[in-house]
C-alpha cells in the first residue's frame, strides 16, 4: 500500500509534538516540522531555497530565519528525547565521535578548513563533537556540540557578530568538549557502562583519564 504524503507528514507532526512544545516560540514550532519534512522528504538538494520551493512556502525567508536564528541551548529538546529510558543501562556504551558538515562561506559559526570526516579530507566545514548512547544495535543521539577552531576563538569580534553566546567563545579542544559533555550527561542521570572514542580522542591523556574519574 502506498502511503499518501499527508499521512507521513501527519505522523511526523505527532512524533515531533513533545519536542515542539520545548521550542517555546510559536514561529519556531511552526517552521520545525516543515524543515524536518524537507530534510527527510523527496529531493536531492537540502538547502533552504530548494526545500522552501518543494514545500510550497513561496519565499524562503521564514525557513531561513528558523535556521539562521537557531537556539544554542539544545538541553530542553535533548531532555525530551529521554535516551536513558530507551537504551540506557550498565551494558550501554557512550560513543564519542566527530560529525563534519561541509560548508562554504565566512558567516556560519565555526566554518574553517579542517578535517571533514564526511569527505575523508581537509575541507571547509563545521565540526561537531557527537555523543551517542547505544545498547545492542540501537543508537540514540545524546548531543552535538559545535567545535570552534582557533581561527574563530582568536577573533572575539567575529564571534560576537555571528551571535555566539559568551560561554561558547573560549577556546576548547574536542577532547575538552567531549569531557564536558560526558559530565553533563552523567549529571542528568544517563547510565552507561563505558565510553568509546576514536584515536583522535584516545590519544589525549586527559580524555582517557576523565571518563574513568567521572564514572
Amino acid at each position: 500500500m502506498v502511503r499518501r504524503t499527508s499521512d507521513w507528514r501527519d505522523e511526523l507532526g505527532r512524533w515531533l509534538k513533545p519536542f515542539l512544545d520545548r521550542l517555546g516560540h510559536k514561529a519556531r514550532r511552526q517552521m520545525c516540522p516543515l524543515y524536518v519534512s524537507g530534510l527527510i522528504g523527496p529531493g536531492d538538494r537540502k538547502s533552504i531555497q530548494p526545500m522552501a520551493k518543494r514545500l510550497a512556502l513561496g519565499e524562503c525567508d521564514q525557513l531561513h530565519h528558523f535556521i539562521a536564528a537557531g537556539v544554542w541551548d539544545a538541553t530542553p529538546v535533548e531532555t525530551e528525547l529521554q535516551a536513558d529510558k530507551l537504551v540506557g543501562g550498565d551494558d550501554a556504551v557512550l560513543v564519542i565521535d566527530d560529525t563534519a558538515i561541509p560548508k562554504k562561506g565566512t558567516h556560519s559559526v565555526g566554518v574553517a578548513a579542517q578535517y571533514a570526516s564526511a569527505l575523508g579530507k581537509t575541507a571547509d566545514c563545521q565540526t561537531l563533537v557527537s555523543l551517542t548512547l547505544a545498547r545492542g544495535e540501537v543508537p540514540v543521539m545524546l548531543g552535538l556540540r559545535l567545535f570552534l577552531p582557533e581561527s574563530w576563538t582568536s577573533n572575539q569580534a567575529r564571534l560576537k557578530r555571528a551571535g555566539a553566546p559568551t560561554e561558547y567563545r573560549t577556546a576548547r579542544t574536542k577532547p575538552e568538549l567531549a569531557l564536558a559533555e560526558i559530565d553533563r550527561v552523567i549529571a542528568t542521570g544517563v547510565c552507561f557502562g563505558c565510553v568509546l572514542a576514536d584515536a583522535g580522542y584516545g590519544l589525549s591523556a586527559p580524555f582517557r583519564r576523565g571518563p574513568r574519574l567521572a564514572n
